[in-house]
C-alpha cells in the first residue's frame, strides 16, 4: 500500500495511540480495572470508528422493535457536546444544549420511552432503575469502548464503504478502536449499504471479515423519506460522513449545493450569516434531524421562511436487508431470555 507525504506524520501517532488503547483493554481484561454487569438486559450499538456508522438509526430500529414486542425500553447514551454534566432524564424541555443532539433526535421520535444521557454508563443505568417505573432492558448509544459495563449484547457497526478491517486508527484513519476489539460483538452489521445489494457482494464482505462461528453478520442501508420539494436545494449538515446524503438528493436534484460541517457541529450567529448569503440561490435547504434539533436554538428557520426558502428536515430509517428475521430474533430472545420478569 502507498503512504501519501503528509500520512507519514500520522503514522507513528497513529502507533502511540494504538498503545494507549491496548494499555487500556489490557487493564480491563487482566481484572486490573473493573468491568461490571447491571440488574437489567442491555443492548449495546457501537462502533470502531469515529461517527457515520449510523448509530442513532440503528438504536431506533430497536427501539421500534422492542416496542412492537411488548417491551418497555430506555435509551442511555453520552449526550456528546451537551452543556450539562452527569445524568439527565429527557423531559418536555430538553433541548440539544441540554441532552445532546443524537438523544435529543431520539427523545423526539419517542416521546414515551425514557431516554436519558450519562457519562458514565453503569452510573446512567443505575439512575434509570430508580427513575423509571417500568423498564426491562436499556439500549445504548455509543458505548463500544466503555468497558467499565459489562453488556449483554454487542451490536457492532461498521459502513459497506470503510470496513474496520480497511482502516487504520486515529489519526491515519478513523478507528478510536483496536480492529481486534471486534471479537467482543456478538453481532456485526454492515451498513449504509447499497439498496440492491448483490448476494456475491455480501459473500465477498462475509469472507474478508471471516467473523467466527459465534458472530452474526447482517448487512443494513438507509432509507430516506419523500422528498416532495420542487426546485433547487442547497443541503446543510453537520454529521459524520455527509457524502451519503448528497450523493442520495444528487439523484433527485441535480443541481444541489451543499454547505457541511463537522459532526455536532454548534451553529453560531456567524454560522447562520454565511448560511443565508448562501441560501441566496437556492430555493429551499435541506437538513437532517440531527442538525434540526441543534438548528432550533437559532434563527435560520424563521429567516428563511421570510425569504421563501423553507428549511426541510428529512428523516432516515435503518433497514435490515439481508435476513432481517433473525437480526429481530437475536434481539427479542435475548431480552426474553435475560429479564427476570419474563
Amino acid at each position: 500500500m502507498k503512504v501519501e507525504g503528509k500520512h507519514l506524520f500520522y503514522i507513528p501517532m497513529s502507533w502511540l495511540y494504538g498503545l494507549g488503547v491496548y494499555i487500556r483493554h489490557a487493564l480491563y481484561d487482566n481484572r486490573l480495572l473493573p468491568s461490571v454487569s447491571v440488574g437489567v438486559p442491555t443492548i449495546c450499538v457501537g462502533n470502531l470508528a469515529v461517527g457515520g456508522t449510523g448509530k442513532t438509526p440503528m438504536v431506533e430500529y430497536i427501539v421500534r422493535l422492542l416496542l412492537n414486542h411488548g417491551f418497555h425500553p430506555a435509551v442511555l447514551s453520552r449526550g456528546y457536546k451537551r452543556r450539562t454534566r452527569g445524568f439527565v432524564l429527557a423531559n418536555a424541555e430538553s433541548t440539544a444544549l441540554t441532552i445532546g443532539d443524537e438523544a435529543m433526535q431520539i427523545h423526539s421520535r419517542f416521546p414515551d420511552v425514557p431516554v436519558a444521557v450519562c457519562e458514565q454508563r453503569v452510573r446512567g443505568i443505575h439512575r434509570l432503575q430508580k427513575s423509571v417505573g417500568q423498564m426491562d432492558v436499556v439500549v445504548l448509544d455509543d458505548a463500544f469502548q466503555h468497558r467499565h459495563l459489562r453488556c449483554g449484547l454487542n451490536i457492532l457497526l461498521t459502513p459497506y464503504d470503510n470496513l474496520y478491517i480497511d482502516d487504520h486508527l486515529l489519526p491515519w484513519g478513523r478507528l478510536r478502536d483496536l480492529p481486534q476489539r471486534a471479537i467482543k460483538a456478538d453481532a456485526v452489521v454492515v451498513t449504509k449499504c447499497p439498496e440492491h445489494i448483490r448476494p456475491i457482494d455480501m459473500r465477498v464482505v462475509d469472507n474478508r471479515l471471516h467473523l467466527p462461528a459465534f458472530q452474526k453478520l447482517y448487512f443494513s442501508t438507509i432509507d430516506y423519506a419523500p422528498i416532495q420539494q420542487k426546485g433547487t436545494p442547497l443541503i446543510l449538515c453537520g454529521i459524520g460522513q455527509p457524502h451519503y446524503l448528497y450523493e442520495h438528493v444528487r439523484v433527485l436534484y441535480p443541481q444541489v449545493g451543499m454547505m457541511a460541517y463537522d459532526d455536532h457541529h454548534a451553529y453560531t450567529s456567524a454560522d447562520i450569516e454565511n448560511i443565508l448569503q448562501r441560501a441566496e440561490t437556492f430555493d429551499w435547504v435541506l437538513t437532517t434531524e440531527k442538525d434540526m434539533q441543534r438548528l432550533r436554538h437559532t434563527d435560520l428557520e424563521q429567516r428563511l421562511a421570510a425569504l421563501g426558502k423553507p428549511l426541510i428536515c428529512l428523516p432516515v430509517t435503518t433497514r435490515i436487508v439481508y435476513n432481517p428475521a433473525a437480526f429481530d430474533r437475536q434481539i427479542i430472545t435475548y431480552v426474553r431470555e435475560n429479564n427476570k420478569k419474563e
